[in-house]
């Protein structure tokens, strides 16, 4: 093998760990993931550093946590005065490519629900004074990503590279409604493309009666995920014929939410012989009985992207589409397997596989994401296939999504850059906490304002606080794997010793993990 490899770097979104065969699951088909594992390193407590796709992907990115890169949730794009690691590959001579879902910034093109508010009998600062960053990323420069104004191709509104990106093919959004490069790519496919897409187009014979799920009427040839496996198998083409390593990440905006599976992908798998999770009915903190009080009553808004409760019927349906859309995947991660095989890239290339946070999937009788920190949010697959090594082996040391840059850094034969906060997972010891922090912009079910969390992960506990909140979440996932019951107000001395070491152990993460950046100019 060459000293400096390529990587495959390849990222599915909303995708919980325990949704793939080599995790233990018996019914989703993902017979290609799974061989990843079967020669590879597989990391059986792999957390992220963030629940939500900007901040998490931005930590994936540079390596540190959100409340340092300030990419604290969806709506703060990542900052180009932050170094990512792609840019150092790049600087070591690298080829890199991006390839599927960037979400380094913001795409709705929606205002801010969180804005500066001028107060009656003050003088309000001037607007470039109003933020405690005076580049607080309002410019032109970070609406690259933003749907309603992608007229052409990212690649020609760019000056120079993108986060360290030389080659960019970009998705935004999900399921049908997937846009940016790849919508206008479609569109050249097929000039009624947008009578395709939307519920409103939706193909007859439904059969399945669930809250963002309709049978779409995009052929599997044209739905994004086809896109992006042809493009990488394209990009990978054009690298072998090139001297200089290369990184590309490939990467799919599905599973996500709405669920639309096209073709066969939609009834590959009958809802009725769907497994509900052990969890599912149980769990009496506040907002879960809001969201359950709001299904009852028709309350709750159910086509955002807010979480929501479910019926058991519903939610048979919705694991049973997210199961078409990541057998999908892994039939196009098949094929780039095969094309690095046949364009002799294989023996020269790491592999690896993860995802930017997971999904409720039923646990609790909830969908979607956000505020809770139950294991299937915060808890994603990680694989590392390497050729050098080419066995299965399962690491059960806690890793974390800012670990990713400093390993992949690391076996490019690269310093990281002063400030890296993550640690080489192949070489370095497993800490004894994950922090994973969480911020949100608006309120949601549940909640009369925007919450804060902080969650703390040991070997054996989960610990979740909140500000402003009169409860928390305290977990013996040794004992209690599912997070049914919540000790944190438990009064006996055993768990009151057990709060207090979590407790500490927290804060010396966290300190840990205050800003080492940037580097002094002189002593004083």
């Amino acid at each position: 093998m060459s000293k400096r490899p390529n990587f495959l770097f390849i990222i599915t979104d909303q995708h919980r760990a325990d949704h793939l065969g080599c995790y233990g699951n018996d019914t989703v088909q993902t017979p290609n993931i799974d061989s990843l594992a079967a020669k590879g390193t597989r990391w059986d407590r792999f957390y992220v550093a963030n629940p939500i796709c900007m901040p998490n992907r931005a930590s994936i990115m540079t390596g540190r946590m959100c409340s340092v890169h300030g990419a604290r949730h969806n709506g703060i794009p990542l900052s180009k005065d932050h170094t990512t690691f792609v840019e150092l590959l790049r600087d070591a001579g690298y080829n890199t490519g991006l390839i599927g879902k960037s979400h380094l910034q913001s795409f709705t093109g929606l205002p801010a629900t969180n804005q500066f508010e001028p107060q009656d009998g003050l003088t309000a600062p001037s607007v470039a004074l109003r933020d405690a960053y005076k580049n607080n990323r309002h410019s032109s420069d970070y609406d690259l990503e933003v749907a309603p104004k992608w007229d052409r191709p990212l690649s020609e509104r760019l000056t120079g590279d993108f986060y360290g990106f030389d080659h960019v093919e970009v998705t935004a959004d999900h399921g049908d409604q997937a846009s940016g490069d790849y919508l206008l790519w479609a569109r050249t496919q097929h000039p009624d493309f947008d009578n395709l897409t939307g519920p409103d187009n939706a193909l007859p014979n439904n059969r399945i009666n669930a809250p963002q799920a309709w049978r779409t009427a995009v052929p599997e040839e044209l739905y994004s995920t086809s896109w992006i496996a042809d493009r990488t198998e394209a990009w990978l083409t054009e690298q072998a014929q090139q001297d200089a390593p290369f990184f590309l990440q490939m990467s799919f905006p599905d599973p996500h939410h709405p669920f639309t599976p096209p073709g066969r992908y939609w009834d590959m798998y009958d809802p009725a012989e769907m497994a509900l999770p052990l969890s599912f009915g149980h769990g009496d903190l506040p907002p879960i009985k809001a969201m359950k009080e709001a299904m009852a009553q028709g309350t709750d808004p159910r086509d955002s992207q807010n979480p929501f409760a479910v019926s058991k019927d519903e939610a048979r349906a919705i694991i049973a589409l997210t199961y078409g859309m990541i057998t999908m995947i892994d039939d196009a991660i098949g094929r780039v397997l095969a094309r690095l095989e046949a364009l002799g890239l294989a023996e020269d290339t790491v592999v690896i596989f993860t995802s930017d946070h997971g999904d409720y999937m039923g646990d609790h009788g909830l969908m979607l994401k956000l505020l809770l920190h139950y294991q299937s949010i915060i808890r994603v697959p990680f694989i590392w296939k390497d050729p050098k090594a080419n066995q299965a082996v399962v690491d059960t040391g806690l890793g974390s999504s800012i670990d990713i840059a400093a390993t992949i850094l690391s076996r490019a034969g690269i310093q990281a850059f002063n400030g890296i906060q993550g640690r080489d997972l192949l070489t370095s010891k497993p800490p004894k906490a994950i922090l994973v922090e969480e911020d949100s912009q608006r309120t949601m079910t549940g909640f009369d304002r925007p919450q804060r969390v902080r969650t703390v992960v040991t070997d054996r506990y989960r610990m979740s606080l909140r500000e402003g909140e009169d409860w928390n979440e305290l977990y013996d996932l040794e004992h209690d794997p599912h997070e049914l019951r919540n000790l944190f107000d438990d009064p006996s001395a055993e768990i009151s010793s057990v709060r207090q070491s979590v407790v500490e152990t927290m804060l010396r993460r966290m300190i840990n993990l205050q800003d080492r950046a940037p580097l002094p100019a002189y002593r004083a």
